[in-house]
């Protein structure tokens, strides 16, 4: 039986979000990782934002067939990264503490909120 491939949903318009899916390393550990910009307009990002999830507050990840999103989604995605790389041991120490997730996960949001204002891009809107 074929495992379903996980799926990262980011904002593509934010460099940091961009570079952060990029440089994590999850082949490896977990297989095929799908990764889908939330501005591309795919149908499937409509269920997403009808069960509630506001892609302007958090990323997704998908992961047999659980939904993680926000400070919760780079926590899994921290334990679920190999060790290799400078990136991945620092997002493993920083993010692999759930509470340390909570605390840091806001400042990422920030970051994304000055990226896109360095880029002259708004918010998301819902399908």
């Amino acid at each position: 039986m074929q495992q379903q491939k996980s799926l990262i949903i980011y904002d593509g318009d934010c460099m940091l979000c961009h570079s952060y899916v990029r440089m994590v390393r999850l082949r490896e550990a977990i297989g095929e990782v799908e990764t889908l910009d939330a501005r591309s307009g795919d149908p499937r990002l409509a269920q997403y934002w009808a069960q509630g999830y506001d892609l302007n507050d958090g990323m997704l990840f998908v992961h047999r067939d659980k939904l993680y999103f926000g400070a919760e989604a780079v926590h899994v995605l921290a334990l679920l990264c190999t060790p290799s790389g400078v990136f991945n041991r620092l997002n493993a120490w920083i993010f692999s503490s759930r509470a340390m997730a909570v605390v840091a996960y806001p400042f990422l949001r920030m970051g994304r909120s000055v990226a896109l204002f360095i880029k002259r891009k708004g918010q998301m809107q819902a399908p």
